[in-house]
């Protein structure tokens, strides 16, 4: 006896009792019968009965699939994307009713109603939209709500990589939160999580909302720097997820916002999960309560021949390592010190002595402070 003819009486026996639509009888043996389409499946079954009642179990669901895919086509509009998935949320009336079936009549190893409609969906909404289904790594996914009749959307972030060179002072790098709700993102701030963008990061964000849309911009910095410093040469590198991006590319490599340089623009898959080591090329302006030693100045250049051991706050100890500095005395109690260091270095702490070992106000024997520091170049390891 053939697959087919052993599942002939178990579905006599539910149509007998319950009328089920042509997709949801046919799903409950297409698996066993290796078959792809329960819609065909579900006619052979029936004969071609045909009944004015609901089916039991989606009450006509899938009649009304074209609206669903129009709240689709709708909501994905605007956004540029090769792939998609479907996922969506049913009433749990029709979970019960399909679970009360298939417990009924001992049917295992099926799809369930709302595999099958997302699948349905997912099909059809590739024809229309010329666009592939991913379920592993879709650019966008839709979560339809069949019972509010709503879709949402959610497109996959976009990362780049880039560097920033600023040439104007008094800019801060880190941009403050939306105050009402604290980075999550709210319609206060029009969902980006924060309601300025008058910072590196702010005029970055602004840069990436722009161009391809997007929600919150996460920033991941490659090091840091005061608001008075320069960052100059190659400029800083930095890494920035869009979440939800309209576009999924940007074309152009290089801007200009008003006193800051982006270079080096370019898509990677994600940033990076570890620090990034990196030598950071730096020019320190140093004030001294008296007069400076030249003796002791020239001390300084002994720096390269020991790392320089830094304590945060917790006592936890780190090496820093100096592989150059030279100096230029400016006055009998200013001098511009210029250090190739590894990244990481406190430069005011190194400076004035806080809890940095070995530091300059030590090697000159006089109270030192920093006026300011500019970076010069970064170089990534």
């Amino acid at each position: 006896m053939t697959e087919y003819k052993k599942i002939i009486p178990i579905a006599n026996q539910i149509i007998e009792k319950y009328h089920l639509c042509d997709n949801c009888l046919g799903r409950l043996f297409s698996k066993k019968l290796h078959l792809s389409s329960n819609k065909l499946l579900g006619k052979k079954l029936k004969k071609n009965l045909n009944s004015n009642q609901k089916c039991y179990i989606c009450k006509n669901l899938f009649d009304h699939l074209d609206n669903y895919l129009k709240l689709m086509n709708d909501a994905s509009h605007d956004y540029s994307y090769s792939s998609f998935s479907v996922g969506a949320l049913i009433k749990p009336s029709i979970i019960e009713r399909d679970d009360h079936i298939r417990s009924k009549y001992r049917l295992k190893g099926i799809d369930s109603i709302k595999t099958d409609i997302t699948r349905e969906l997912g099909k059809s909404f590739s024809k229309r939209s010329k666009k592939n289904i991913d379920h592993l790594d879709p650019e966008i996914t839709f979560t339809l709500n069949l019972k509010e009749e709503v879709c949402q959307l959610r497109s996959k972030s976009v990362t780049f990589s880039g560097r920033y060179v600023k040439t104007l002072r008094e800019l801060a790098q880190k941009q403050k939160q939306c105050d009402n709700c604290s980075g999550k993102g709210c319609r206060v701030c029009n969902f980006h999580g924060i309601s300025e963008f008058n910072s590196i990061e702010g005029l970055i964000s602004k840069f990436f909302f722009e161009k391809i849309g997007g929600t919150i911009a996460k920033f991941t910095w490659i090091g840091g720097e005061d608001k008075s410093s320069l960052v100059l040469g190659s400029g800083r590198p930095f890494f920035v997820k869009i979440q939800n991006p309209l576009k999924r590319e940007i074309k152009m490599t290089h801007a200009k916002l008003d006193s800051l340089e982006i270079k080096n623009l370019k898509i990677i898959n994600k940033s990076p999960k570890k620090p990034i080591k990196f030598i950071s090329l730096i020019d320190v302006k140093i004030f001294t309560e008296f007069e400076i030693d030249d003796k002791n100045l020239k001390k300084l250049k002994d720096l390269k021949k020991q790392p320089v051991v830094v304590y945060d706050r917790s006592e936890k100890r780190s090496e820093k390592k100096v592989f150059s500095a030279r100096y230029k005395k400016e006055s009998s109690n200013t001098c511009t010190l210029t250090i190739k260091a590894e990244g990481g270095l406190p430069i005011k702490r190194f400076v004035t002595g806080d809890d940095v070992y070995p530091n300059v106000s030590q090697i000159l024997n006089i109270k030192c402070l920093c006026q300011g520091f500019d970076f010069l170049d970064i170089e990534v390891q």
